[in-house]
């Protein structure tokens, strides 16, 4: 994967998107932080694709409908795992479905958002993906969690994608108090910034205790965690 963003260095951002109103308020805003610059547009998946392959962004965010071809087959195209030299991809929708988060991360996404998330949010997803992090938004993580840990006697769902299947075993080293913390407010959506808040620590601890639990939890990511969380009874449901 392309290597995080170099200190003092604005974060590139390509932006997909095939309605021309969400593209400028993108760019307005995220032109607007000191630490990020726009460097190009696309209409459509397949002009994403070609030009992120040409100037490599840092960050790509990709809308899921666009005409040509769609956000989870250009993620795919950018960042799956047969992709020798992986991008970022952000996915950034109007449409909460599951089948579309599966599809994103599961295409290789390190972030999925909702386009009522709000600009804050939007340029924190931004920045995580820069640094090699990722983040959900918070309402659908803890959605999809709550379905992935439902009682077995309640009928599934039927879903068009089957999501990533967390780890089932507990760690053979066993979690620290401290990473305990960190996981549970992972499992309730918490960004890092949240949880390094929550906690009275730095954010570079948070990131610490976050690589040394995916380690000892073999987990892809942080929604991976979060459902360990979930499934052992180490997190409770927002209220």
């Amino acid at each position: 994967m392309t290597s995080p963003t170099a200190p003092g260095a604005p974060i590139r951002v390509l932006i997909a998107d095939d309605q021309d109103m969400v593209r400028t308020g993108f760019r307005f805003f995220l032109d607007a932080q000191p630490d990020i610059t726009v460097v190009a547009e696309a209409a459509d998946g397949e002009e994403a694709v070609a030009l992120a392959r040409t100037l490599r962004p840092d960050v790509c965010l990709l809308d899921i409908r666009m005409p040509k071809l769609d956000g989870l087959a250009a993620t795919r195209l950018l960042a799956g795992p047969d992709v020798a030299d992986p991008m970022r991809v952000v996915v950034v929708t109007t449409f909460d479905l599951d089948e579309y988060v599966y599809g994103a991360l599961r295409g290789g996404a390190c972030g999925f958002l909702l386009k009522d998330s709000g600009p804050t949010l939007l340029a924190e997803a931004v920045r995580a993906a820069a640094a090699g992090d990722a983040l959900v938004s918070p309402s659908v993580t803890v959605r999809l969690l709550k379905h992935l840990t439902r009682a077995p006697r309640q009928a599934a769902p039927v879903r068009t994608a089957a999501p990533a299947e967390p780890p089932a075993e507990p760690p053979a080293e066993p979690l620290t108090d401290r990473e305990l913390d960190v996981v549970r407010l992972v499992a309730l959506g918490r960004t890092n910034a949240e949880i390094a808040a929550g906690l009275y620590v730095s954010l570079s601890t948070v990131k610490t205790h976050l690589s040394s639990v995916q380690l000892k939890l073999h987990a892809r990511n942080r929604v991976e965690i979060a459902a360990w969380a979930w499934q052992h009874g180490h997190a409770r449901p927002a209220s």
